[in-house]
């Protein structure tokens, strides 16, 4: 008996999930699968049939009504899938009263014509009586009842994993949106405090100076939109934008910004989201240099342990103060924008962590996974 499911194309727009070991694939094309179905049904039907016929012997008068029979049910199922499939476009109760008036009708007319068949091959007076017909009701009934369930269970099957599609599509649609608006979520002072740090170089006539904050500026700028907000980027070129970063605000703060760098060359190649430390680093520039006359070193250290990334990012200015991390960048973007890049990015596979020590000084430490690919996408 066919298993089918309707025989419309399958929703446009939406990815397929291929996950092992699952039949979804193989209604990928939902007009192949109902052909295939159909006939892999019936063929089996027949087979069943014939095999519990035979054992009376294997005569034509015996085959024949059988291969008739799986013919005429092969016919009323196609005419069945038609029907049924515009009924689902019906409201419910109407839908429902339809389906089971054709089921009904579909069941007396395959009654009818199995037991012409049968009287036609098996009597020598052709003719159909009502105890011909009762003999064949249940028969016929139970097949065309079991065809139908199969039909809405796994036609019900294909909506549930239609709009699982939908659901993760929006999810993941939603998740790009977020990490997009994250990742764009850069301190709008720095661009302000750089510009007019720039002003004021040109009004003292020192051109080179502002040429060159204007020349490391645009570099930086272009880094940030030349890569897509989603996209994971290498340590290595992630601590080159931090170094440029840090060269265009030690221009306005000299001596007094004091950064270092301990980069293990076997990280270099891991992989980690797009702009991850810059407002590391420039919470630090804030409340650690700005505050302090003598200034503050700023220290960004990775390393490779096994198959784990370890970030740190710490400076020597005064520590952990009370309402620093509410007020973690005048924007609201800082830990809090960091931790939720880092779930997005790695979901619980990571860890984020903040201390500070009682002499001074405040640090972040982050360990991700160690990645070589971009599981979200290239940067560009």
């Amino acid at each position: 008996m066919a298993m089918l499911p309707s025989p419309a194309p399958a929703t446009p727009g939406l990815p397929a999930r291929r996950l092992p070991f699952t039949a979804r694939p193989f209604f990928e094309n939902k007009s192949r699968a109902f052909w295939t179905l159909q006939a892999v049904g019936w063929s089996g039907y027949l087979v069943l049939r014939g095999v519990s016929s035979v054992s009376n012997g294997l005569t034509l008068d015996v085959i024949i009504p059988v291969i008739i029979e799986s013919i005429i049910g092969y016919c009323i199922t196609l005419l069945l899938s038609t029907l049924y499939g515009y009924y689902r476009g019906l409201p419910r109760v109407i839908g429902l009263f339809l389906t089971v008036a054709t089921l009904a009708a579909a069941t007396f007319l395959y009654v009818i014509l199995d037991a012409f068949a049968f009287s036609f091959i098996k009597t020598s007076n052709p003719g159909i009586t009502i105890t011909l017909l009762l003999g064949f009701v249940f028969l016929n009934f139970v097949t065309l009842a079991g065809w139908s369930a199969l039909y809405f269970g796994i036609n019900f099957y294909l909506i549930v994993e239609d709009q699982i599609d939908q659901m993760q599509h929006l999810e993941s649609q939603a998740s790009s949106a977020q990490l997009a608006m994250l990742r764009y979520q850069l301190n709008p002072h720095f661009l302000f405090n750089t510009l007019n740090s720039i002003s004021t170089l040109v009004l003292l006539k020192q051109t080179e100076r502002a040429n060159a904050m204007l020349s490391r500026l645009s570099s930086f700028l272009r880094y940030t939109l030349a890569n897509e907000p989603t996209a994971h980027v290498t340590v290595a070129q992630e601590i080159d934008q931090l170094k440029l970063y840090l060269e265009i605000e030690k221009m306005r703060f000299e001596d007094r910004m004091r950064p270092e760098f301990d980069i293990d060359p076997r990280a270099e190649r891991a992989r980690l989201p797009s702009l991850l430390l810059q407002p590391l680093v420039e919470n630090a520039i804030k409340y650690a240099v700005t505050p302090q006359e003598e200034g503050a070193e700023i220290r960004v250290r990775v390393r490779l342990a096994g198959e784990r990334v370890q970030i740190a990012v710490s400076d020597t200015g005064p520590g952990l103060i009370e309402g620093r991390i509410g007020s973690s960048l005048s924007t609201g973007v800082g830990l809090a924008n960091i931790r939720d890049r880092l779930v997005q990015s790695f979901g619980a596979d990571h860890r984020f962590e903040t201390r500070s020590t009682p002499a001074g000084g405040f640090s972040v430490e982050i360990e991700i996974p160690y990645q070589l690919e971009d599981v979200n996408r290239e940067a560009a």
